[in-house]
């Protein structure tokens, strides 16, 4: 059967919680769920109090991992004053996956590029994820949704090079292009195996910038908010969330989409689908 991705048009807090239990799908044990924290001076990452209703009825802590590059979230240090600066830690109990080592290894049998993962050590101590997902375009994969939030999102500091570099930290923005795309695809896999599947993705689809919310200085969204998107198979979500962007009479879709086709980023989802822990073939339920 085709995996079933929900999707309402209105974007609210409340409206969330409501997709997520419209998928009827139980999180078990204890929750972590993946943000994305928003580097210091961005302006369009989505607040602690938008999540706050589906974070509150999931008892999840919120999780984030130090970046790879110079800003406020490179270091544990650094990364916790933001995440208190940015409000998550006053409305959740929050940790850093990867603020002390060694690193989690996961092991990629089949991957195309990447045979290994790294990951903070204290995802071990989850047994589920809740993937919330800012669905905007990106400088280097052309958009970033649940794919991304699954590997760059969830690996270390470390592993965010090894991605980066398909294998070789050292070429961290210097590795062949697909090859990273192919990269991130193998790596999210590695996490849906990591969570035996036991995984739910919200992507919302508002403040839609070119730029990354790990960009301190970020382009202004360029077309209107299409809405809110839940499915627990992280393929057909971002698959759905760019054919909406497609389907938009938005002025500014063609802005987003030279975006999204010039880093060619739509391989990400090609990759993953070939891996098979997902479809890109999916039943859009609208929501009112």
């Amino acid at each position: 059967m085709k995996p079933v991705v929900y999707f309402s048009r209105t974007i609210t807090p409340e409206k969330v919680l409501e997709l997520y239990k419209m998928l009827g799908k139980t999180l078990p044990g204890k929750v972590a769920v993946k943000v994305h924290s928003g580097e210091k001076g961005n302006q369009n990452f989505l607040r602690p109090t938008f999540w706050k209703p589906v974070i509150d009825h999931v008892n999840g802590t919120v999780v984030e991992a130090n970046t790879a590059y110079a800003g406020e979230r490179n270091t544990t240090e650094k990364h916790r004053k933001l995440i208190a600066y940015h409000g998550w830690s006053k409305c959740f109990p929050t940790d850093l996956l990867d603020e002390a080592g060694p690193d989690l290894e996961l092991d990629i049998p089949i991957g195309k590029v990447i045979r290994k993962n790294y990951i903070g050590k204290h995802t071990a101590s989850y047994d589920s994820m809740l993937v919330l997902s800012h669905f905007k375009g990106h400088p280097m994969g052309g958009y970033g949704g649940a794919l991304k939030q699954l590997s760059i999102g969830v690996a270390s500091s470390y592993g965010k090079a090894y991605i980066h570099g398909a294998g070789i930290p050292e070429h961290i923005w210097s590795a062949d292009h697909d090859a990273f795309l192919e990269s991130m695809a193998d790596a999210a896999g590695s996490v849906v195996d990591f969570f035996h599947g036991h995984l739910v993705y919200v992507n919302v689809m508002k403040n839609m910038s070119v730029d990354c919310d790990c960009c301190a200085v970020a382009e202004d969204p360029c077309m209107k908010d299409i809405g809110i998107l839940v499915s627990d198979d992280p393929i057909a979500i971002d698959q759905a969330c760019i054919d909406l962007v497609y389907a938009s009479q938005d002025p500014g879709r063609d802005h987003l989409l030279e975006r999204i086709n010039s880093r060619n980023g739509i391989h990400t989802i090609e990759a993953a689908a070939a891996l098979g822990y997902g479809s890109r073939d999916y039943v859009l339920v609208e929501v009112q």
